[in-house]
């Protein structure tokens, strides 16, 4: 990702927030649909190597920060899940498959989203707006209060407090829960960087994946 330069990853912000784009010129202003699903990869610096067991960046840590640094926080903080996928390791290698096939996963995904249409009216968690968001999220006593917790703790704006709602709704209905509950506030909180971790704008944590190791569980 870092790969494209600042200005056009930042052209994307207000589709990404709208799922519109606004053209302006002297006599006319036009808004064209522009709903899309943004999925994107990027290396912790431009080796590739920095944060890699045993492997040092041949750089230095100014390699990570600048490379990083070309992508905004204004621009992360629109982006729903964030995941650190650490190198795989020959011991991963040897492990049995996964015990869910990819038909089992979507058989899942797909009862997730009719649960959701049916609860919305047709409506998506994703386009919900802020309002029906709220109400149809409200996670219970211990999910609101980790999130209070959480949005101190890890500085979420606004817009990523109702981003880790959204995608705690989701969590929610793919577990086939009605309420949305402490557990899975953990986990949508536990794909969100910490703008806590920044310095001068640029991240010096990685990406928060593995939850045994989230500090939000208990």
């Amino acid at each position: 990702m870092p790969e494209f330069t600042p200005q056009v990853l930042d052209s994307l912000r207000q589709p990404l927030e709208t799922g519109e784009i606004s053209v302006a010129r002297a006599n006319a202003h036009v808004s064209y649909p522009a709903r899309f699903q943004l999925i994107a990869a990027m290396n912790p610096c431009r080796c590739g190597t920095a944060g890699a067991d045993g492997i040092a960046c041949r750089r230095g840590a100014r390699c990570a920060a600048d490379y990083q640094g070309r992508v905004s926080g204004p621009f992360m903080d629109r982006i729903d899940i964030q995941i650190d996928v650490p190198a795989v390791t020959p011991a991963d290698l040897a492990l049995p498959p996964a015990a869910e096939g990819t038909a089992e996963i979507a058989a899942r995904v797909a009862a997730a989203r009719a649960r959701q249409m049916e609860r919305n009216d047709g409506v998506v968690n994703a386009a919900l707006s802020q309002v029906v968001l709220e109400k149809v999220s409200a996670p219970d006593a211990g999910g609101q209060k980790l999130l209070i917790q959480a949005a101190e703790t890890l500085g979420l704006t606004a817009r990523g407090y109702h981003r880790v709602l959204r995608v705690a709704r989701t969590l929610a209905d793919l577990a086939g829960s009605e309420q949305v509950h402490r557990l899975h506030i953990a986990e949508a909180l536990s794909h969100r960087r910490a703008r806590t971790g920044l310095v001068s704008g640029v991240p010096t944590a990685k990406f928060v994946s593995r939850t045994p190791r989230n500090p939000f569980y208990s």
